[in-house]
């Protein structure tokens, strides 16, 4: 019998706070992106732990790790790999890139060109990469966990909004409270950092078997008709020239279950949808020009969409 996904999580998020502090929400959702073999943006300005969070994670899972450092010189090849001619066989061989691993950090992705960023979407979405015609399975299971700094910052490039609809969820870290520095100053003063001593909790198999379990949880008619009603109300929004995918509505109904599997439910309740719509939509929503000039955010057109679909009532 398979282990409660409850407890492999929880061992995770204990062993992420060795080196995370007072960010527990930021970490259960990157583990909810686990659960539902998604991958994480995660978006803040520079030295709040974006890459320590990620490596953190990477590090508690018994999984192969690699990670690209992108800047602009960052070449498609390096992530996907290319074929060189072998001198002994004669034959065309594939150099694998660093994509082929099972989590892969992108740390600062949008710092190198869209043309490069565009590599790694059929990655992301199909768990397999092209190179010269001659398609290669990636080891499973499969995450990427990208960062990078707030789009206005010196030297970044927006990611393409096909990439963007790709990330399951995006996560922003925020500064810790003076309480929490104070913690975080005590565990960077000594000899060695936390993250040296990290070791692995969870192995591949079992992250593949608590993945194979969220879809098991129950999501009623009356939830799916939530979550296609807010997904249509994003596209009529008149803020928004580009709403919520239909990849956006699986995306959030799959995180509304993993959500209840750690709240102990096998059914999704329309509650869930609600907390995890902020973390799953709103990178997904391209603001029209007049939105922009006014400063709504996306967190306002969200707010806005949830207060004007109804909520269905009932356990499921």
């Amino acid at each position: 019998m398979s282990e409660d996904p409850r407890s492999l999580v929880y061992r995770l998020l204990n062993n992420v706070r060795k080196v995370i502090v007072g960010k527990d929400e930021a970490i259960q959702l990157a583990l909810i992106a686990l659960l539902c073999k998604g991958h994480v943006l995660i978006e803040d300005v520079p030295g709040v732990g974006k890459t320590t969070l990620a490596g953190a994670l990477a590090k508690s899972l018994d999984c192969s790790f690699s990670r690209i450092q992108f800047t602009p010189d960052i070449m498609p090849s390096d992530i996907t790999g290319f074929t060189i001619p072998n001198i002994k066989t004669g034959e065309m061989e594939y150099k694998p890139g660093a994509v082929v691993t099972q989590v892969l950090l992108a740390d600062e992705i949008n710092r190198t060109s869209p043309k490069t960023q565009s590599s790694l979407m059929e990655v992301m979405e199909e768990g397999q990469v092209t190179v010269d015609g001659t398609t290669y399975k990636l080891p499973q299971p499969f995450m990427v966990l990208a960062t990078q700094n707030p789009i206005d910052f010196v030297g970044t490039y927006p990611l393409p909004e096909a990439q963007m609809d790709r990330f399951f969820l995006r996560i922003s870290i925020g500064y810790p409270s003076i309480e929490e520095e104070i913690d975080v100053l005590g565990r960077y003063t000594s000899q060695n950092s936390p993250m040296e001593s990290l070791m692995p909790v969870c192995s591949a198999q079992e992250v593949i078997n608590m993945q194979s379990q969220v879809g098991a949880v129950y999501s009623s008619l009356e939830v799916r008709g939530y979550v296609a009603s807010l997904a249509a109300a994003s596209r009529r929004h008149k803020s928004l020239t580009l709403g919520v995918s239909p990849r956006g509505a699986i995306a959030l109904l799959r995180a509304s279950q993993a959500l209840a599997v750690l709240n102990g439910r096998d059914y999704v309740l329309p509650d869930d949808v609600r907390a995890m719509a902020p973390a799953v939509l709103c990178h997904r929503f391209i603001l029209s020009p007049e939105a922009k000039m006014k400063g709504i955010s996306p967190n306002q057109i969200l707010s806005d969409i949830l207060s004007s679909v109804a909520v269905p009532q009932g356990k499921a």
